[in-house]
C-alpha cells in the first residue's frame, strides 16, 4: 500500500513539474551589485515608521558572492539626504541622519507577474527587532495606491519570534489597518540557520502558501470584487530586511546583533504551461 500511495505522489508531482515553466529567474552566478537588469531598489525611510534607511547600489547593504544573493542590515551612522530641519513629525525627514542602513530590491519597473509559482530559496536573519521579508505589491501602486493594489506578503519573520514564518495577504477589504488582514503562520525552527523555500501558488481562484512543500495557508478568491481580490492584476517582487518599526520593532531591538544578512539562493517564477484546450 505504501508503495501504491508513494507511486501516486510521484505521478502527480512528475505532471506538475511538467506543467510549469520557467519564465524568470535569478541564481545568483555573478559577483557584484544586483543584476540592475533584474533589480531596482527603494531608498529612503519608506514604511512603517522602521528605523533602516534603504540604500541604491551600495554593496555594503546588497551584493552577489559566492552564488548568493545578501542584503545585510547595519547598524551604522548614516546621513539623510532628505533631513529637512523644518519638519517634526514626518520620520522621513526630521531624522538627520539613520541609525541603521539596509536594502530593499524590488522587480519593479523590470519584471512583474500576474499568476504563476514565486519562489525564493533563503536563509534569514536573526534577532530582537530584525523584519525582513519576501512580498509583492500590485503594479497599479502609484495609481490606486495601497492597499487597493493588493499585497503579498511571501514570507514575514519578526525576530522576536525566532521560530514562525508568516504569510498574508492585504486588500482594500482586508488589511492590517482595519485589523482584517488574511494570513496563517508555521513553525519552522531556527530558519536563520538552514536555507528554506518561501513559495506562492497564485491563479484566478486562489493563491497557496508554502514552506519547503509544506502548504500552510489558502486565500480564495470570493467572488466579490477589486476590494477583496485586486490580484487579477500584475506584481512585482520585494526582498528587503526592516529593523524595528511598527511590527519588527515591537519589542525594541538587540544592537548587539548587527550586522544581519539574508541569504538568496536563487529567485524563480514559474507559469502553468498552456495547452491547446486553455485557448
Amino acid at each position: 500500500m505504501q508503495r501504491i500511495i508513494f507511486l501516486i505522489m510521484l505521478a502527480c508531482g512528475t505532471v506538475r513539474a511538467e506543467e510549469l515553466k520557467l519564465v524568470w529567474s535569478d541564481e545568483f552566478d555573478y559577483t557584484g551589485l544586483p543584476d540592475s537588469s533584474r533589480w531596482n531598489y527603494e531608498e529612503g525611510f519608506v514604511r512603517n515608521q522602521e528605523l533602516q534607511y534603504y540604500t541604491r547600489s551600495r554593496t555594503q547593504n546588497a551584493f552577489v558572492e559566492n552564488g548568493v544573493l545578501v542584503i545585510e542590515a547595519r547598524r551604522e551612522k548614516f546621513k539623510n539626504p532628505a533631513y529637512d530641519p523644518s519638519v517634526k513629525k514626518d520620520w522621513e525627514k526630521s531624522s538627520q541622519y539613520a541609525e541603521y542602513t539596509s536594502a530593499s530590491l524590488m522587480t519593479k519597473e523590470r519584471a512583474s507577474w500576474k499568476y504563476g509559482r514565486i519562489e525564493v530559496r533563503a536563509k534569514l536573519p536573526a534577532g530582537r527587532g530584525i523584519w525582513p521579508a519576501i512580498w509583492m505589491l500590485g503594479t497599479n501602486i502609484n495609481q490606486v495606491g495601497w492597499p487597493a493594489c493588493g499585497e503579498i506578503d511571501i514570507m514575514e519573520y519578526v525576530g522576536y519570534n525566532p521560530d514562525t514564518i508568516y504569510g498574508t495577504v492585504h486588500t482594500q477589504k482586508f488589511n492590517h489597518v482595519l485589523k482584517t488582514q488574511k494570513g496563517s503562520r508555521i513553525g519552522v525552527h531556527q530558519p536563520y540557520k538552514d536555507f528554506h523555500v518561501y513559495a506562492i501558488e497564485w491563479d484566478a481562484r486562489k493563491i497557496d502558501f508554502f514552506v519547503d512543500s509544506t502548504r500552510y495557508f489558502t486565500f480564495e478568491n470570493d467572488g466579490t470584487g477589486e476590494a477583496a481580490w485586486p490580484f487579477d492584476k500584475d506584481q512585482y517582487l520585494i526582498l528587503n530586511i526592516a529593523v524595528g518599526g511598527s511590527w519588527g520593532g515591537a519589542e525594541g531591538i538587540d544592537e548587539s546583533i548587527f550586522p544581519q544578512k539574508m541569504y538568496m539562493d536563487y529567485v524563480r517564477v514559474y507559469k502553468k504551461k498552456l495547452h491547446p484546450g486553455d485557448l
